[in-house]
């Protein structure tokens, strides 16, 4: 992954629990002083222990730390480093979840060596939209439900997002439902 997905969390944890906390993260993950450049790749695995530190030092589950990183990461660090890009997206919500598949292609101008998850939407009635998500990355329906319930506030809208199928292979995919 980019470095730009480890700093957003460190940016969310020292906002949270402060600088202290994210430097004894480090420690808990081997990772000592490590600074992370937004525009470098670093192994996904090293993200994978960013995250299971947190959690064992925060104490918190990894299901709702995850949720409140894709809230953050489409609040803060989207607004920060892709608002031209979250903004041509779309005018309200149904409109950039359905352009989402292409979101990543215009991502890729900015990070070439991106290696993004892939979306499938798909309208099912009014205020409903079935998103499929597609990664080679376990265990991130999580962050997912919060990047999809923070495109909901960035977007004025209030949204409930279910997840109604899970992945079970690794050409799988979770299936989430969001409604408004």
């Amino acid at each position: 992954m980019y470095g730009i997905v480890n700093k957003a969390l460190e940016e969310m944890v020292c906002s949270q629990y402060g600088p202290q906390i994210w430097e004894n993260i480090l420690r808990q993950a081997d990772l000592n002083d490590e600074i992370f450049l937004s525009h470098n790749c670093y192994p996904d695995e090293i993200t994978y222990r960013l995250v299971g530190a947190t959690c064992a030092i925060t104490g918190r589950e990894a299901a709702p730390l995850l949720e409140d990183f894709g809230r953050h990461w489409v609040l803060e660090t989207g607004r920060r480093s892709y608002g031209g890009l979250l903004e041509a997206g779309g005018r309200n919500l149904s409109d950039f979840l359905l352009s989402l598949p292409n979101f990543h292609a215009r991502v890729r101008l900015i990070y070439p060596q991106l290696n993004p998850p892939e979306f499938n939407c798909e309208v099912i009635g009014p205020g409903q939209i079935k998103v499929r998500y597609f990664s080679t990355r376990p265990g991130l329906a999580h962050f997912v439900i919060g990047l999809l319930d923070g495109l909901g506030t960035l977007f004025a809208t209030k949204v409930s997002v279910e997840q109604i199928k899970v992945r079970e292979r690794q050409d799988d995919y979770d299936e989430f439902l969001v409604q408004w």
